[in-house]
C-alpha cells in the first residue's frame, strides 16, 4: 500500500480540536517540525500533547505552545522552556510530569496492546502516592491534582501501576523511510519517534528521504509500516533544517 500523502498540509487536514497527539523526537532530534508547522496552520487548538518536553526555542511544539493551542501535555521534561513554565504556573494548562523511562513504556505498551504494567520507578514519591499539580489555579494554588496509583508487592518490592498511552494521532521525523511506511531513524532521533508513532491510532511520519519498497534492508528496520498510515516526503531544504538548541565553541588560545 503507498501511503505517501501529496503535503504535510493534507497529511493532517483531520486532525481536530482537541485531539490527542503524541509527538516524537528527543530535545531538537527527530522533531516533526513540517508536521507541527501544518497543525498550526490548519488552526486546530486545544490539543492533549504526549511528548518527551514540549519545544524549544520557536520550533517544534513551542510554535503550537506560544499559540495556545495546546490544552494539556503528558511528558517528563519542561526544561528551560519559559513559556511552558509560565502557561503552567498561570493555570493555563494542565501537565501530566512522569518519570522519562515510564513515559517511553507507556507509549510502547499502548502500541503493542498491553493495557497497563508495573514498575518500581515513583514509588514512594507523589508520582504513586498523588498530590503532583497537575493544573495550577492561577494564584499559586492547585486547581487539580494527580490521583494514587495501585502499588503492589512482587517478591518483596513495591511496584506501581501505569496504564499504557493510546493518542489520536501521531507525528514523528524518520531519517528514511519507503512508501509502505516502514522508518529508519538517526541516532537519538530514535529515543521517543519509534514508541510515539506505536502509540498513534493513525500515525503520521514525515521522512527526510524517501525511497521505493525493498530498498531499506528489513534488518535495518527500526518500525514496521504496520504502525504508519501516512507517509510526507520532505523536500532537500527542509530535511535539512536542523536547529542547535545550545551552541558552545572553544576559545582559540593566543598566539604570540
Amino acid at each position: 500500500m503507498d501511503k505517501v500523502v501529496a503535503s504535510a498540509a493534507l497529511a493532517v487536514a483531520d486532525v481536530p480540536d482537541g485531539a490527542s497527539v503524541a509527538v516524537g523526537g528527543f530535545g531538537l532530534s527527530g522533531v516533526p517540525n513540517v508536521l507541527i508547522d501544518a497543525l498550526y496552520a490548519s488552526g486546530v487548538s486545544g490539543l492533549g500533547v504526549v511528548s518527551n518536553n514540549c519545544g524549544a526555542m520557536d520550533s517544534g511544539l513551542a510554535v503550537l505552545l506560544s499559540a495556545g493551542r495546546i490544552s494539556r501535555v503528558t511528558g517528563s521534561y519542561i526544561g528551560g522552556n519559559k513559556e511552558f513554565a509560565r502557561q503552567y504556573l498561570g493555570g493555563e494548562l494542565e501537565l501530566e510530569l512522569i518519570p522519562q523511562g515510564t513515559l517511553a513504556e507507556r507509549l510502547r505498551a499502548g502500541g503493542a496492546g498491553i493495557p497497563a504494567f508495573y514498575t518500581p520507578a515513583g514509588v514512594g514519591t507523589q508520582v504513586a502516592d498523588g498530590g503532583l499539580p497537575w493544573r495550577y489555579d492561577g494564584e499559586g494554588g492547585v486547581a487539580v491534582a494527580s490521583p494514587a496509583k495501585e502499588v503492589r508487592d512482587f517478591a518483596g518490592t513495591e511496584f506501581v501501576l501505569e496504564h499504557s498511552i493510546r493518542t489520536d494521532f501521531a507525528l514523528v521525523r524518520a531519517a528514511k523511510g519507503d512508501r509502505h511506511g516502514n522508518l529508519v531513524f538517526n541516532k537519538s532521533a530514535r529515543n521517543f519517534n519509534p514508541l510515539a508513532a506505536m502509540a498513534g491510532r493513525i500515525t503520521v511520519a514525515e521522512v527526510e528521504e524517501l525511497v521505493e519498497p525493498g530498498e531499506i534492508d528489513p534488518d535495518h528496520v527500526h518500525l514496521p509500516g504496520v504502525f504508519v498510515q501516512r507517509v510526507v516526503a520532505l523536500t532537500p531544504g527542509q530535511a535539512v533544517d536542523k536547529k542547535v538548541e545550545k551552541r558552545t565553541i572553544t576559545e582559540r588560545e593566543a598566539r604570540d
